[in-house]
């Protein structure tokens, strides 16, 4: 199957998904693979009521919710991936941007970050102050990452994969079940630190639109994705 054939049958699978459980589904829903990596991009996804709650400054209850959803939702989509682009998908990370109804998926095969097999290691303007900066960011929520790499999978999506950031504390207040708690306090500082980061743009020299941050806690990682303007000659 060709890749444009690939990312259709995935956005169709994947939509109707979305909108059986939600009630509506994203108004547009892109795919980009460069394997080992598989980006799902949403825009315009937020149901009615989800409205009320936003207006009602209960966004964290449309996260805890959607949260809940999706725990149901990751293995159906696991195996659409695997079935439709054949890839295992081993990680598999998710964010939401409530304020203009955007949301990403990100899936990474089986172990490919852990020996490094396959992963675009390639140079793009800024590459090394944004590992810079994401690092200094790091220190200041959590601890500097054991591992740190950056990889722009196409002119509008870069990402950022991070290993080993959480503290004694936060392993702690997992094991205690504090999990999801944990996550959004930890999504509100991150989140602040980077869209509040003016030289972000003036180091990757394009605008971002959006930005979003997952992590896996039983596997001490992280992803960042920045969603950018397309590059200028």
């Amino acid at each position: 199957m060709e890749n444009a054939q690939i990312n259709s049958a995935l956005s169709g699978h994947i939509g109707k998904l979305l909108r059986d459980t939600f009630g509506k589904g994203p108004q547009s829903l892109h795919i980009s693979i460069k394997r080992p990596i598989i980006v799902i991009q949403m825009r315009q996804f937020l149901n009615p009521m989800e409205h009320v709650l936003i207006d009602q400054q209960k966004e964290d209850t449309v996260f805890q919710t959607r949260a809940v959803i999706m725990d149901k939702l990751i293995p159906e989509i696991k195996a659409f991936i695997q079935v439709i682009a054949g890839m295992e998908i081993h990680e598999f990370y998710y964010d939401w941007g409530l304020h203009n109804g955007s949301g990403v998926m990100v899936g990474v095969e089986s172990h490919a970050l852990d020996t490094g097999d396959g992963i675009p290691d390639e140079p793009f303007p800024g590459k090394t102050e944004l590992l810079a900066e994401i690092a200094r960011i790091s220190t200041q929520v959590q601890k500097p990452p054991e591992n740190l790499r950056a990889v722009l999978l196409n002119e509008r999506t870069l990402l950022v994969f991070r290993d080993g950031v959480l503290i004694a504390i936060e392993k702690e207040l997992i094991r205690q079940g504090y999990e999801r708690i944990l996550k959004s306090t930890k999504r509100i500082l991150e989140k602040k630190y980077l869209h509040n980061n003016a030289a972000l743009e003036g180091m990757l020299r394009t605008r971002i639109f959006d930005i979003f941050v997952d992590w896996d806690f039983q596997l001490d990682k992280s992803v960042m994705v920045f969603i950018l303007k397309p590059w200028t000659p």
